[in-house]
């Protein structure tokens, strides 16, 4: 059983769950990581994550995590089903399902979800996509994107290169974010919280053009370039996150993000495809 600590951080409170004998994890939302209409997808994403940590059968880390977004999650209690369904010498292969009970009390499922997890060995490596030349953190300002959003209050985000839209106008000419980012308070970077800050990301679309249409996210997948060992060095450090979307087409648009530590290593990327409406 995961409880939180007194005085825990808000973070670690919102993931706190619980096992039964079955291998099946409960936990329940939180209105500190509330979005408009339901929760921030990346809390979402990260209790998903945190479910396969605290399995006992877990071989390694995570290598992937792909979330899709079946449903609307409301606010109350919620049941994660955990399945290793394939154990290989390096790699293992997971499924998950979140469910929670409607109206007349019948499970529904929200979200699935898969994921990898591996057996981390050092070999030749390489980044082939070197951390952008950008202001330090400690030059630039926190600002929040939206009032009245929840979640934001979560992380202190200090923009660089397209921030949102302070008129929408239907001017935008670039789908290209920059920013600095970390838990708000700081908080040790560890591979939950690193799956959730790669979903902080506001719609690309409202850049594009800037116009704030109704979007959504349809699922998302997060690559873990990082082990343990370079997460405990990025400690309470800013991470720099990049996104750009690559196509709009026909009501949905996909969007590509990279994370590096304020030391330059690629800690993660991620791929999501989003809904949107004129």
């Amino acid at each position: 059983m995961s409880k939180p600590l007194p005085h825990a951080h808000p973070f670690d409170t919102a993931l706190a769950l619980s096992q039964d004998p079955s291998g099946h994890f409960s936990g329940h939302t939180n209105q500190a990581y509330w979005n408009m209409v339901g929760p921030f997808g990346g809390i979402t994403a990260a209790a998903v994550l945190r479910a396969i940590m605290l399995h006992p059968q877990r071989l390694g880390e995570p290598l992937s995590l792909t979330v899709n977004y079946a449903g609307a999650l409301t606010d109350g209690p919620f049941e994660l089903q955990v399945t290793p369904v394939r154990t290989n010498r390096s790699t293992q292969h997971w499924t998950v399902t979140l469910l929670q009970n409607d109206a007349d009390g019948a499970p529904v499922v929200s979200t699935t979800a898969t994921a990898v997890t591996a057996a981390r060995r050092e070999t030749w490596s390489l980044s082939d996509t070197p951390m952008p030349p950008v202001p330090a953190p400690q030059t630039l300002e926190r600002r929040v994107m939206f009032k009245g959003v929840e979640w934001l209050n979560r992380y202190d985000m200090r923009p660089i290169t397209g921030p949102v839209p302070q008129t929408w106008d239907g001017g935008g000419h670039s789908s290209l974010s920059q920013l600095w980012m970390r838990d708000e308070p700081a908080r040790p970077l560890d591979f939950c919280s690193l799956a959730a800050m790669c979903d902080v990301f506001f719609p690309r679309v409202w850049l594009r053009r800037a116009s704030q249409v109704p979007a959504g996210t349809v699922a998302i997948t997060v690559y873990f370039h990082a082990g343990s060992r370079e997460l405990a060095a990025a400690g309470t450090d800013f991470l720099l996150g990049q996104a750009q979307a690559q196509e709009f087409r026909n009501g949905f648009f996909d969007q590509t993000a990279q994370v590096w530590s304020q030391a330059g290593l690629m800690l993660a990327t991620s791929h999501q495809v989003v809904y949107f409406k004129e």
